[in-house]
């Protein structure tokens, strides 16, 4: 996806959860088995994702998430360390109701 350009596909829903003292935001977009996908380092979903988050959505329930610092989700006063931007993405899961879900994930967020 270029720069400027927008995806394709609005989530059917989107929101913030409160897990581990975080406004973490989230999309949700389509229907099906759970994919999570997780963004790359000074990105977004948009950024990431963008441009192949509209196929994903046809056959899956696509949860994509914007993680501590980025995007719509802000900082908040501990080290984003894998260990706590994973537990923030287990606590979506159990927010959402989401027992088990494939996970998608590039640079950071792999």
């Amino acid at each position: 996806m270029s720069e400027g350009q927008e995806s394709t596909t609005y989530p059917s829903s989107a929101g913030y959860a409160q897990v581990n003292g975080l406004d973490l935001y989230y999309e949700i977009h389509g229907t099906g088995q759970p994919l999570v996908l997780l963004h790359g380092g000074m990105l977004t979903i948009d950024l990431t994702f963008g441009g192949i988050l509209p196929a994903l959505a046809t056959t899956r329930q696509v949860v994509a998430v914007e993680l501590q610092g980025h995007g719509h989700t802000g900082d908040i006063d501990r080290e984003p360390t894998l260990s706590c931007l994973a537990d923030d993405v287990v606590g979506l899961l159990d927010h959402l109701g989401i027992d088990r879900a494939d996970v998608f994930g590039f640079s950071l967020g792999a």
